[in-house]
Protein backbone atom coordinates (compact mmCIF):
# COMPACT_ATOMS: atom_id res chain seq x y z
CA UNK A 1 0.00 0.00 0.00
CA UNK A 2 1.02 3.61 -1.08
CA UNK A 3 2.17 5.30 1.29
CA UNK A 4 0.39 9.19 1.72
CA UNK A 5 2.54 11.86 0.66
CA UNK A 6 2.66 15.37 2.77
CA UNK A 7 1.76 18.52 1.26
CA UNK A 8 5.70 19.16 1.63
CA UNK A 9 6.31 15.90 -0.57
CA UNK A 10 4.39 17.06 -3.78
CA UNK A 11 5.59 19.08 -6.47
CA UNK A 12 3.91 22.79 -7.16
CA UNK A 13 1.82 21.16 -10.50
CA UNK A 14 0.58 18.80 -8.02
CA UNK A 15 -0.26 20.93 -5.69
CA UNK A 16 -1.81 23.10 -8.42
CA UNK A 17 -3.81 20.48 -9.57
CA UNK A 18 -5.09 19.46 -5.67
CA UNK A 19 -6.23 22.86 -5.50
CA UNK A 20 -8.07 22.92 -8.65
CA UNK A 21 -10.04 19.72 -7.76
CA UNK A 22 -10.95 20.41 -4.30
CA UNK A 23 -12.32 24.24 -6.00
CA UNK A 24 -14.20 22.42 -8.54
CA UNK A 25 -15.92 19.85 -6.00
CA UNK A 26 -16.90 22.49 -3.97
CA UNK A 27 -18.80 24.32 -6.83
CA UNK A 28 -20.25 21.26 -8.18
CA UNK A 29 -21.97 21.05 -4.67
CA UNK A 30 -23.51 24.92 -4.77
CA UNK A 31 -24.39 23.96 -8.19
CA UNK A 32 -26.30 20.77 -7.37
CA UNK A 33 -27.40 22.80 -4.16
CA UNK A 34 -28.92 25.59 -6.07
CA UNK A 35 -30.68 23.16 -9.10
CA UNK A 36 -32.49 21.62 -6.35
CA UNK A 37 -33.74 24.98 -5.21
CA UNK A 38 -35.14 25.66 -8.59
CA UNK A 39 -32.23 29.05 -8.77
CA UNK A 40 -30.25 27.49 -11.34
CA UNK A 41 -30.43 24.91 -14.63
CA UNK A 42 -27.46 23.00 -15.89
CA UNK A 43 -27.83 24.07 -19.38
CA UNK A 44 -23.97 22.30 -20.19
CA UNK A 45 -21.93 19.07 -18.93
CA UNK A 46 -19.52 19.55 -16.30
CA UNK A 47 -15.94 19.77 -17.52
CA UNK A 48 -13.32 16.92 -17.40
CA UNK A 49 -10.72 17.26 -14.46
CA UNK A 50 -7.61 17.83 -16.22
CA UNK A 51 -4.65 15.15 -16.83
CA UNK A 52 -1.88 15.84 -15.12
CA UNK A 53 -0.01 15.54 -17.94
CA UNK A 54 -2.09 19.05 -19.21
CA UNK A 55 -0.94 20.51 -16.25
CA UNK A 56 2.38 20.38 -17.70
CA UNK A 57 2.18 21.64 -20.82
CA UNK A 58 0.51 24.76 -19.28
CA UNK A 59 -3.09 23.84 -19.91
CA UNK A 60 -3.77 24.45 -15.97
CA UNK A 61 -3.11 28.26 -16.57
CA UNK A 62 -6.03 27.86 -19.11
CA UNK A 63 -7.81 26.37 -16.16
CA UNK A 64 -7.17 29.08 -14.13
CA UNK A 65 -8.11 31.70 -16.16
CA UNK A 66 -11.57 30.10 -16.65
CA UNK A 67 -11.81 29.73 -13.18
CA UNK A 68 -13.65 32.67 -12.73
CA UNK A 69 -16.16 31.62 -14.63
CA UNK A 70 -17.10 29.41 -12.13
CA UNK A 71 -17.49 32.01 -9.39
CA UNK A 72 -20.54 31.43 -7.51
CA UNK A 73 -23.95 33.03 -8.47
CA UNK A 74 -24.23 36.30 -6.87
CA UNK A 75 -27.21 38.69 -6.38
CA UNK A 76 -29.28 36.22 -7.53
CA UNK A 77 -27.80 35.71 -10.73
CA UNK A 78 -25.69 32.16 -12.02
CA UNK A 79 -22.78 32.07 -13.69
CA UNK A 80 -22.96 31.60 -17.62
CA UNK A 81 -22.73 27.77 -17.45
CA UNK A 82 -25.45 27.69 -14.60
CA UNK A 83 -27.90 29.64 -15.65
CA UNK A 84 -31.82 30.10 -16.23
CA UNK A 85 -33.37 29.39 -19.87
CA UNK A 86 -36.81 30.89 -21.12
CA UNK A 87 -38.56 28.07 -22.29
CA UNK A 88 -40.13 28.49 -25.67
CA UNK A 89 -43.56 29.05 -25.57
CA UNK A 90 -45.89 25.57 -26.41
CA UNK A 91 -48.67 25.19 -28.38
CA UNK A 92 -50.74 25.47 -25.57
CA UNK A 93 -49.74 28.82 -24.83
CA UNK A 94 -50.36 29.50 -28.09
CA UNK A 95 -53.59 28.36 -28.35
CA UNK A 96 -54.89 30.06 -25.13
CA UNK A 97 -53.76 33.27 -26.49
CA UNK A 98 -55.75 32.96 -29.81
CA UNK A 99 -58.84 32.36 -27.34
CA UNK A 100 -58.30 35.55 -25.49
CA UNK A 101 -57.69 37.46 -28.77
CA UNK A 102 -61.12 36.28 -30.05
CA UNK A 103 -62.73 37.04 -26.52
CA UNK A 104 -62.14 40.83 -27.32
CA UNK A 105 -62.58 40.91 -30.76
CA UNK A 106 -66.33 39.19 -29.72
CA UNK A 107 -66.70 41.59 -26.67
CA UNK A 108 -65.82 44.54 -29.26
CA UNK A 109 -68.39 43.04 -31.46
CA UNK A 110 -71.18 42.56 -28.80
CA UNK A 111 -71.17 45.95 -27.48
CA UNK A 112 -70.25 47.32 -31.62
CA UNK A 113 -74.18 45.47 -32.69
CA UNK A 114 -75.83 46.54 -28.78
CA UNK A 115 -75.01 50.17 -29.55
CA UNK A 116 -76.50 49.79 -33.58
CA UNK A 117 -79.41 48.05 -32.12
CA UNK A 118 -80.06 50.53 -29.12
CA UNK A 119 -80.07 53.27 -32.26
CA UNK A 120 -82.52 51.64 -34.04
CA UNK A 121 -84.74 51.11 -31.03
CA UNK A 122 -84.56 55.02 -30.28
CA UNK A 123 -85.21 56.08 -33.90
CA UNK A 124 -88.17 53.76 -34.00
CA UNK A 125 -89.71 54.76 -30.50
CA UNK A 126 -88.86 58.61 -31.55
CA UNK A 127 -90.55 57.84 -34.85
CA UNK A 128 -93.92 55.99 -33.30
CA UNK A 129 -94.15 59.41 -30.23
CA UNK A 130 -94.31 61.29 -33.86
CA UNK A 131 -97.87 60.90 -34.99
CA UNK A 132 -99.08 62.25 -38.09
CA UNK A 133 -102.08 64.65 -38.72
CA UNK A 134 -104.73 62.89 -39.67
CA UNK A 135 -107.19 64.59 -41.97
CA UNK A 136 -110.68 63.41 -41.45
CA UNK A 137 -112.51 62.48 -44.88
CA UNK A 138 -116.20 63.15 -45.45
CA UNK A 139 -118.52 59.83 -45.46
CA UNK A 140 -121.03 61.54 -47.89
CA UNK A 141 -121.04 65.26 -49.31
CA UNK A 142 -122.99 67.49 -47.01
CA UNK A 143 -127.06 67.85 -47.90
CA UNK A 144 -127.22 71.15 -46.56
CA UNK A 145 -125.04 73.49 -44.90
CA UNK A 146 -124.06 73.41 -41.25
CA UNK A 147 -125.75 75.12 -38.37
CA UNK A 148 -129.06 74.87 -39.51
CA UNK A 149 -131.26 75.28 -36.14
CA UNK A 150 -134.85 76.09 -35.07
CA UNK A 151 -134.52 79.69 -33.63
CA UNK A 152 -134.61 79.82 -29.73
CA UNK A 153 -138.05 81.81 -30.21
CA UNK A 154 -139.80 79.00 -31.94
CA UNK A 155 -142.06 76.03 -30.23
CA UNK A 156 -139.78 73.77 -28.40
CA UNK A 157 -137.16 75.80 -28.42
CA UNK A 158 -133.89 75.58 -30.56
CA UNK A 159 -132.94 72.44 -31.43
CA UNK A 160 -131.72 70.73 -35.17
CA UNK A 161 -133.74 71.99 -38.47
CA UNK A 162 -134.69 68.50 -39.67
CA UNK A 163 -137.20 70.44 -42.04
CA UNK A 164 -134.25 70.99 -44.14
CA UNK A 165 -133.06 67.93 -44.82
CA UNK A 166 -134.81 65.83 -47.47
CA UNK A 167 -137.06 63.30 -46.12
CA UNK A 168 -135.42 60.39 -47.73
CA UNK A 169 -131.83 61.13 -46.46
CA UNK A 170 -132.90 62.12 -42.59
CA UNK A 171 -132.42 58.73 -41.27
CA UNK A 172 -128.97 58.70 -43.03
CA UNK A 173 -127.93 62.22 -41.61
CA UNK A 174 -129.22 61.38 -38.34
CA UNK A 175 -127.18 57.59 -37.95
CA UNK A 176 -123.95 60.18 -38.45
CA UNK A 177 -125.14 63.10 -36.27
CA UNK A 178 -123.68 60.78 -33.36
CA UNK A 179 -119.90 60.14 -34.85
CA UNK A 180 -117.11 60.93 -32.65
CA UNK A 181 -115.19 64.38 -33.52
CA UNK A 182 -111.74 63.81 -35.20
CA UNK A 183 -108.63 65.30 -32.19
CA UNK A 184 -106.83 68.87 -33.59
CA UNK A 185 -103.66 68.27 -34.43
CA UNK A 186 -100.66 70.75 -33.97
CA UNK A 187 -101.19 71.96 -37.91
CA UNK A 188 -105.24 72.65 -37.45
CA UNK A 189 -107.10 75.72 -36.83
CA UNK A 190 -107.55 76.21 -32.83
CA UNK A 191 -108.63 79.86 -32.83
CA UNK A 192 -110.28 82.85 -35.19
CA UNK A 193 -110.40 86.16 -34.96
CA UNK A 194 -112.56 88.67 -37.19
CA UNK A 195 -111.11 92.45 -36.11
CA UNK A 196 -114.20 93.87 -37.72
CA UNK A 197 -117.10 92.83 -36.17
CA UNK A 198 -115.31 91.59 -32.76
CA UNK A 199 -115.07 87.87 -32.94
CA UNK A 200 -112.36 85.78 -31.05
CA UNK A 201 -113.48 82.35 -30.61
CA UNK A 202 -111.96 78.44 -30.22
CA UNK A 203 -112.12 76.57 -33.28
CA UNK A 204 -113.29 72.87 -32.36
CA UNK A 205 -113.30 69.81 -34.88
CA UNK A 206 -116.71 68.95 -36.34
CA UNK A 207 -120.06 70.84 -37.11
CA UNK A 208 -122.58 69.03 -35.60
CA UNK A 209 -124.73 70.56 -33.37
CA UNK A 210 -123.38 69.28 -30.54
CA UNK A 211 -119.97 70.96 -31.42
CA UNK A 212 -121.12 74.44 -32.24
CA UNK A 213 -122.43 74.38 -28.81
CA UNK A 214 -118.42 74.80 -27.70
CA UNK A 215 -117.27 77.73 -30.73
CA UNK A 216 -116.49 78.02 -34.05
CA UNK A 217 -116.98 74.19 -35.79
CA UNK A 218 -114.58 73.29 -39.03
CA UNK A 219 -116.20 70.53 -41.13
CA UNK A 220 -114.74 67.13 -41.53
CA UNK A 221 -112.16 66.60 -44.22
CA UNK A 222 -111.86 70.33 -44.76
CA UNK A 223 -107.91 71.52 -44.88
CA UNK A 224 -105.78 72.72 -42.65
CA UNK A 225 -105.13 76.85 -42.07
CA UNK A 226 -102.66 78.08 -44.61
CA UNK A 227 -103.22 74.79 -47.25
CA UNK A 228 -104.59 74.86 -50.95
CA UNK A 229 -108.41 73.91 -50.45
CA UNK A 230 -111.77 75.64 -48.70
CA UNK A 231 -111.82 75.65 -45.27
CA UNK A 232 -115.68 75.17 -44.13
CA UNK A 233 -115.80 76.71 -40.57
CA UNK A 234 -119.83 77.60 -38.88
CA UNK A 235 -121.49 79.09 -35.81
CA UNK A 236 -124.66 79.92 -34.90
CA UNK A 237 -125.79 83.80 -35.01
CA UNK A 238 -128.56 83.96 -32.38
CA UNK A 239 -127.76 81.31 -29.89
CA UNK A 240 -124.69 79.73 -28.19
CA UNK A 241 -122.81 83.48 -27.93
CA UNK A 242 -124.22 84.42 -31.06
CA UNK A 243 -120.43 84.33 -32.92
CA UNK A 244 -121.19 84.63 -36.42
CA UNK A 245 -124.48 87.44 -35.72
CA UNK A 246 -122.60 90.41 -37.45
CA UNK A 247 -120.94 88.35 -40.75
CA UNK A 248 -123.57 90.65 -42.84
CA UNK A 249 -121.51 93.69 -41.58
CA UNK A 250 -118.41 92.37 -43.15
CA UNK A 251 -116.89 94.18 -46.05
CA UNK A 252 -114.32 93.27 -48.60
CA UNK A 253 -110.56 93.63 -47.23
CA UNK A 254 -111.90 92.45 -43.58
CA UNK A 255 -109.13 90.21 -42.26
CA UNK A 256 -109.99 86.73 -41.14
CA UNK A 257 -106.93 86.04 -38.94
CA UNK A 258 -107.12 81.99 -38.45
CA UNK A 259 -104.31 80.55 -35.07
CA UNK A 260 -102.80 77.04 -35.31
CA UNK A 261 -100.20 75.77 -32.26
CA UNK A 262 -97.65 76.59 -34.78
CA UNK A 263 -98.19 79.67 -36.47
CA UNK A 264 -101.00 82.18 -37.77
CA UNK A 265 -102.68 83.00 -41.07
CA UNK A 266 -104.68 85.58 -42.50
CA UNK A 267 -107.34 86.07 -44.97
CA UNK A 268 -109.29 88.63 -46.87
CA UNK A 269 -113.01 88.74 -47.60
CA UNK A 270 -113.72 88.57 -50.89
CA UNK A 271 -116.97 88.28 -50.82
CA UNK A 272 -120.74 87.48 -49.16
CA UNK A 273 -124.04 85.93 -50.18
CA UNK A 274 -127.04 84.92 -49.02
CA UNK A 275 -128.25 81.27 -49.95
CA UNK A 276 -130.66 78.50 -49.61
CA UNK A 277 -129.87 75.81 -47.24
CA UNK A 278 -129.56 73.20 -49.96
CA UNK A 279 -126.77 75.39 -51.69
CA UNK A 280 -124.10 73.01 -50.69
CA UNK A 281 -121.50 73.54 -53.43
CA UNK A 282 -120.03 76.83 -51.58
CA UNK A 283 -118.32 74.05 -49.80
CA UNK A 284 -116.83 72.61 -52.36
CA UNK A 285 -113.13 72.36 -52.24
CA UNK A 286 -110.43 74.87 -54.75
CA UNK A 287 -107.44 75.30 -55.83
CA UNK A 288 -106.59 78.64 -54.02
CA UNK A 289 -106.24 78.76 -50.05
CA UNK A 290 -109.31 79.99 -48.72
CA UNK A 291 -111.92 79.91 -45.96
CA UNK A 292 -115.96 80.33 -45.79
CA UNK A 293 -117.82 81.30 -43.18
CA UNK A 294 -121.45 80.15 -42.90
CA UNK A 295 -123.84 80.87 -39.99
CA UNK A 296 -128.09 80.98 -39.90
CA UNK A 297 -129.62 84.05 -41.93
CA UNK A 298 -131.46 86.18 -40.85
CA UNK A 299 -131.98 86.92 -37.46
CA UNK A 300 -134.13 84.39 -35.17
CA UNK A 301 -135.48 83.62 -38.44
CA UNK A 302 -132.78 81.19 -39.50
CA UNK A 303 -134.64 79.38 -42.72
CA UNK A 304 -131.37 81.05 -44.75
CA UNK A 305 -127.60 80.83 -44.57
CA UNK A 306 -125.28 84.01 -45.00
CA UNK A 307 -121.93 83.02 -46.78
CA UNK A 308 -118.78 84.91 -46.46
CA UNK A 309 -115.88 83.95 -48.64
CA UNK A 310 -111.75 84.69 -47.85
CA UNK A 311 -108.49 84.06 -49.66
CA UNK A 312 -105.18 83.82 -47.91
CA UNK A 313 -103.20 86.65 -47.66
CA UNK A 314 -100.01 86.14 -49.74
Amino acid sequence: MARKRTPEELTIEELRQLLIEKRRAERQTRLERYRVTGRVVMVEPQPAAVPLERLRSGGAAADEEGEDEWEEPRRGRAAPTARRTRQPRSWVDRLLLGVEVAAVLGLVFVLLNGMNSLRSLNQEVASALIQPTLTPTPLIMAVVLPSGHTPPNAPGGVQPNDAEIPEHLRPLVQSLANLPAPTAGPQQAVRIQIPAIGVDHPVVQGDGFEQLKKGVGQSAGTPNPGQDGNIVLSAHNDVFGEIFRHLDRLNPGDEVILFTSQRTYTYIVQQTQVVEPTRVEVMAQTREPVVTLISCYPYMVDDQRIVVSAALQE
